[in-house]
């Protein structure tokens, strides 16, 4: 069995039969504020409904993002502590990829996701759900000039925009992947910018 996780955007968490790519069970939320809250008991439910242990993963699917600094690390952090306490891989994916393979849509399109401080992350995918661009992150105002500087042809592009990314579709894709042997994605969290935290500066000089 895989176990899904993924907490770019929403939490989502899943465990997934890599024999036929479905569902076994999934927990999820559009909460993008409580990760931390509720991967956990998400995890222990998903294990409990699948009638399965931890001893039954064979791998974790991890959504890499993009996402926002604080959600995302949850998640990606979950994968790598229950795949080593297990002793089993890490199977890295972009989030928005799980989206794409969600779409029923023919047609090339762009998926959004909430960045935050008033942006959103983006990629492009052409008819065949494969990523063209991105991801990447824009001020909506700005959006049209930041696809266009990747992928001209993609400002015209349907827009999908989603409050959590289904971590069941990312087991299923890591399912193909791994039955297919084609490589997974870089195991580096996809930020994109800078977290909030900054080092402070030395301290001010006292004058008497």
């Amino acid at each position: 069995m895989l176990l899904a996780i993924d907490t770019s955007a929403g939490t989502s968490v899943a465990v997934v039969d890599p024999a036929s790519g479905r569902a076994v069970a999934e927990r999820s939320t559009d909460d993008s504020r409580r990760h931390a809250e509720v991967v956990g008991p998400f995890l222990a439910e998903v294990l409990a409904e699948a009638g399965i242990t931890g001893a039954d993963v064979t791998g974790v699917v991890a959504g890499m993002g993009p996402g926002p600094f604080t959600g995302l690390r949850v998640g990606i952090a979950a994968a790598r502590t229950f795949a080593a306490a297990r002793g089993v891989p890490v199977l890295p994916l972009v989030s928005h990829d799980a989206v794409a393979a969600d779409q029923e849509q023919d047609g090339p399109f762009v998926v959004l996701t909430d960045a935050r401080r008033r942006e959103v992350y983006w990629s492009a995918y052409d008819r065949t759900g494969t990523r063209v661009a991105g991801p990447g992150l824009a001020r909506p105002a700005d959006l049209d000039e930041a696809i266009r500087a990747s992928r001209p042809d993609a400002v015209g592009w349907d827009r999908v925009t989603v409050a959590t990314i289904p971590a069941w579709r990312l087991g299923a894709l890591a399912a193909d992947r791994l039955a297919s042997g084609a490589p997974f994605a870089d195991d580096s969290p996809l930020y994109l910018r800078d977290p909030d935290v900054t080092m402070p500066g030395a301290p001010k000089r006292v004058v008497r």
